[in-house]
């Protein structure tokens, strides 16, 4: 090291837990990450509500490349889309069928 170097460096130790010092960025979140960390083991509360066969699902979604993914969604896209047209076509063909018309009592 050179005399430089050595005139630098400050021999002061810092107290690292005094509040005044180095307050939180956002106040409070240290109590919750304490309160919100979960065993590896745990479910997810996301994956309460799902059976094997979705969870099956979104590992083979979790494992598709960005492209593969886009190409997923894109898919999903057009099935709605197409869902659409005909969810429209058969509206129109029962308002011409007289299938939604009110019943007057």
């Amino acid at each position: 090291m050179t005399a430089l170097d050595e005139s630098l460096f400050s021999l002061e130790k810092l107290d690292r837990t005094s509040p005044e010092l180095w307050p939180e960025q956002i106040p409070g979140v240290s109590q919750f990450v304490s309160l919100q960390t979960l065993t590896p083991h745990a479910p997810q509360p996301w994956t309460r509500n799902l059976d094997q066969d979705d969870i099956n699902l979104l590992h083979q979604f979790g494992s598709l490349t960005a492209s593969g993914l886009i190409a997923e969604v894109k898919k999903l896209y057009d099935v709605a889309y197409q869902l659409g047209l005909d969810e429209a076509k058969e509206m129109t063909r029962g308002k011409y069928l007289n299938i939604l018309a009110r019943r007057h009592q």
